[in-house]
């Protein structure tokens, strides 16, 4: 374990803004998309989606969100953002870091300029640094610049703070989330994932999944020795996510077509009672449900979890054929759903890989699938349902495992029947 302590080696904490200390585009998707008018909004979603696949740069992407923005009273964007819940322990981690010593930095390319300063006074963070909007008379023109938006331009940024306070990378603890952060997670800070995408597992010291206290152990070396318990919240939702199985079971009595009509119309439901939730508005019982199943994260986000659960047993029964839809279906609710039950619970060796997975949990998922999957397959091919769905489980994929796992293992199942 490395053994820096705080006092003699960490000076600065760098915390990317969206998805760490607030839900991630919750303002520029939520808060300023209401103001939009649905053309706008669906053209702003699209440039979302075509920088998620990887099509357009984020300069880009961003350049073609604020243009929909045009003519928007920056007092206005000011009084929106101020609305927008801070995540939970925000204050309270960054008043322990403070109190260690640390200077707080906040770093989005998201966010003007403005919003990150309001956001580093209400956090007593000591820098700031976002995007710069161009405004005349008050108002957006549309048009955005600084190096915050630029390839690289985060690692510009802190590279030019560093020589500013005489100090290195290895002073750094850097808390980040996505990809456009891979630049600042260098080799010799520490660095920490939350609730990272892909590129960020890879480079990560350390991950975190279930809120923002957990850095705190981390920085201070004192990582716990054992895992913790189940919350009644993440019991219900791997419950929920384990029930998929009973898809497969009925699929068998409904037939392909009914099932994917009312998986369909089941999703839809949930998003309609999201897009509520996250207005602060209730369904009877949906509501109830969904935010009882989330994560202390996720009751300030748009949780995609279900719908891509869905959307991986609709493709499962769509592209293979039976069993072997059936026996994709039970890896994906079963495996996914024992790994990370029994990976909080057990785990304590973190797969080499993927510092967000343990082999614990990936055991006890592998068991869990191959039973599921032996109702359906022989032995053998259970088996390798199994082995394929967890090993895909565990890798850190762009792509949700819940598409990932059922497609891979299908198709390897596919050529092998």
């Amino acid at each position: 374990m490395d053994k820096r302590s705080t006092k003699n080696y960490l000076k600065l904490a760098v915390f990317d803004v969206e998805g760490v200390l607030l839900p991630k585009n919750r303002y520029l998707t939520f808060e300023i998309g209401r103001n939009l008018s649905l053309t706008k909004f669906i053209k702003y979603l699209c440039v979302a989606l075509l920088y998620e696949a990887r099509l357009i740069s984020l300069e880009s992407a961003l350049k073609k969100v604020f243009k929909l923005f045009r003519g928007i009273n920056i007092n206005e964007l000011l009084r929106i953002f101020q609305q927008v819940p801070l995540l939970p322990f925000a204050e309270s981690v960054l008043a322990k870091l403070r109190k260690k010593g640390l200077k707080i930095v906040l770093i989005s390319s998201g966010l003007p300029q403005t919003m990150v300063n309001n956001l580093a006074f209400r956090l007593n963070a000591y820098y700031a640094f976002g995007l710069e909007l161009e405004i005349e008379n008050g108002v957006l023109t549309g048009g955005i610049k600084g190096k915050v938006i630029k390839k690289n331009g985060k690692s510009y940024i802190i590279e030019k703070l560093l020589k500013r306070e005489n100090l290195e990378p290895k002073n750094c603890v850097i808390i980040a989330d996505d990809r456009n952060n891979s630049s600042i997670f260098y080799p010799e800070a520490l660095k920490i994932g939350c609730n990272p995408d892909a590129a960020i597992i890879l480079k990560s010291d350390y991950v975190i999944k279930d809120n923002l206290m957990e850095i705190l152990p981390i920085i201070e070396q004192k990582l716990k020795s054992s895992p913790r318990s189940i919350s009644r919240n993440e019991a219900i939702r791997e419950i929920i996510h384990a029930s998929g199985f009973f898809v497969a079971l009925a699929t068998k009595y409904l037939g392909v077509f009914l099932t994917i009509t009312l998986l369909s119309f089941t999703a839809l439901v949930y998003m309609v009672s999201e897009f509520a939730r996250v207005e602060k508005r209730n369904i009877p019982v949906i509501s109830s449900i969904t935010l009882n199943a989330a994560t202390d994260y996720e009751r300030f986000e748009f949780t995609l979890t279900p719908v891509f659960l869905a959307l991986g047993i609709v493709l499962s029964l769509l592209f293979f054929s039976t069993p072997i839809n059936f026996a994709v279906i039970a890896v994906i609710s079963l495996g996914d759903s024992a790994a990370s039950i029994f990976g909080r619970l057990f785990g304590k060796n973190a797969v080499p890989y993927n510092k967000g997975k343990n082999l614990e949990g990936s055991l006890a998922g592998f068991a869990f699938a191959f039973l599921g999957a032996s109702y359906f397959l022989n032995p053998l091919l259970a088996l390798v349902a199994a082995a394929i769905g967890m090993f895909v489980e565990t890798l850190p994929l762009p792509v949700n495992d819940n598409l990932s796992i059922p497609l891979i293992t299908g198709m390897v199942l596919t050529v092998l029947a």
